[in-house]
């Protein structure tokens, strides 16, 4: 089992971790603060639960506000692929025991971001009765749109350079710290999304994500997607906010017109000078829309 990596600046994620054994001694890390209607916040990748510190902050006075790290991503462990399946199935069976383990059994409000949106759709269509709210930021719940092609820098990460890239040089960390916000990130908090990513075998998971990604039938977690894009018919009463930064390279406005399509009904905020890491470029801004789309205007 590889172990969680230090953290180097506690004073940018004032926050308590928590932990549970997620199965087979694998400790999933999650913060779990506040009281009020419960908000669950699902990170993508290479992100983890420190791109919700804003929100956190904002909403815990009146919102219980739960992030889990992904297995293998921020401060949860890293184990070996002989003890854990890195498939999208996996993450949506994580979320859901985790929300046990919390013991949050009514109705949640979900913020997702990237990869977090598949995974946090993909529970929602299974128990749309316990959706309340959803808030998408830069992701996707379904397929690439028609006519879309996978950037070519994930297209590398999936080839035969991928491990070299991606777990040898940390170029997918790396280079998603610096192409993802549009305002450059200070150096603590480059430093605290990069600090996750320390070794070959803490980066397993920044590549299984990208390899796992489904494009097609033969992909193992096409059966997911497909689940998850026909019951997203389920979800079109749920009030939903969509905060988009237009100048994403990954998740486009061709994304955002994915959505809305699927949800007409939707509340939609444009940041056109915000990037994929919508929650950094436009913090303030998504925060207080956030807040008053979950009922927590001051």
């Amino acid at each position: 089992m590889t172990g969680t990596p230090p953290f180097p600046n506690p004073g940018l994620y004032p926050f308590q971790g928590r932990a549970f054994d997620r199965g087979g001694g694998i400790r999933m890390n999650y913060l779990d603060e506040g009281t009020g209607p419960p908000v669950v916040m699902v990170h993508g990748n290479p992100w983890w639960s420190f791109c919700w510190r804003g929100l956190f902050l904002r909403l815990r006075d009146r919102h219980r506000c739960l992030a889990p790290d992904h297995v293998g991503c921020g401060l949860s462990d890293a184990p070996p692929d002989r003890d854990y399946a890195y498939t999208l199935a996996t993450r949506v069976a994580d979320l859901d025991s985790l929300l046990s383990h919390a013991g949050v059994e009514g109705r949640v409000s979900l913020v997702l971001h990237d990869w977090g949106g598949m995974i946090g759709m993909a529970w929602a269509v299974r128990h749309p009765e316990r959706v309340e709210r959803i808030v998408a930021m830069n992701t996707a719940a379904f397929r690439l749109p028609a006519g879309k092609r996978l950037p070519r820098e994930l297209g590398w990460v999936r080839g035969p350079l991928g491990p070299l890239l991606v777990r040898g040089l940390n170029a997918f960390a790396r280079g998603a710290v610096r192409r993802c916000a549009v305002k450059p990130l200070s150096a603590a908090v480059r430093g605290a999304y990069l600090a996750p990513w320390p070794s070959w075998n803490r980066r397993r998971a920044a590549l299984r994500f990208v390899q796992d990604i489904p494009l097609g039938p033969g992909d193992r977690s096409w059966p997911v997607l497909e689940e998850t894009e026909r019951g997203l018919e389920r979800l079109r009463d749920r009030p939903l906010l969509l905060c988009w930064g237009m100048r994403d390279f990954v998740f486009d406005g061709e994304f955002l017109a994915e959505w809305v399509r699927r949800f007409p009904g939707a509340e939609v905020r444009r940041f056109e000078e915000a990037g994929h890491l919508v929650m950094e470029d436009a913090g303030a801004e998504v925060e207080s829309a956030v807040e008053g789309f979950l009922g927590g205007a001051r």
